[in-house]
């Protein structure tokens, strides 16, 4: 089984909107057949600053299911919505 995390800096502009922008569609996103597991979530109150802004944690059952879900239509369409609001972005795979 794969684990992917990505998260996410936000653009300060409009940054409560687009949190919750973010949890609405990754939510959505995560329910794709693909995705064996999978939530959007975002930095608690209180938690420093430097810390990313929000992020998606879904499980895959092998490599080429999330390289099947990197490609989809749904994936790319998020990507480009985070790509408007996103300053900084950190993922990584891993097997678990």
């Amino acid at each position: 089984m794969i684990r992917h995390i990505v998260m996410f800096s936000l653009k300060p502009e409009n940054k409560e909107e687009n949190t919750a922008e973010f949890l609405r569609r990754g939510t959505e996103l995560c329910e794709l057949p693909v995705i064996k597991s999978g939530r959007a979530v975002s930095r608690v109150q209180g938690a420093p600053n430097a810390n990313f802004d929000v992020a998606l944690i879904m499980d895959f059952e092998s490599v080429d299911q999330l390289n099947t879900y990197q490609v989809s239509p749904e994936h790319v369409e998020f990507g480009r919505f985070v790509g408007g609001i996103r300053a900084d972005r950190a993922c990584i795979d891993y097997e678990i």
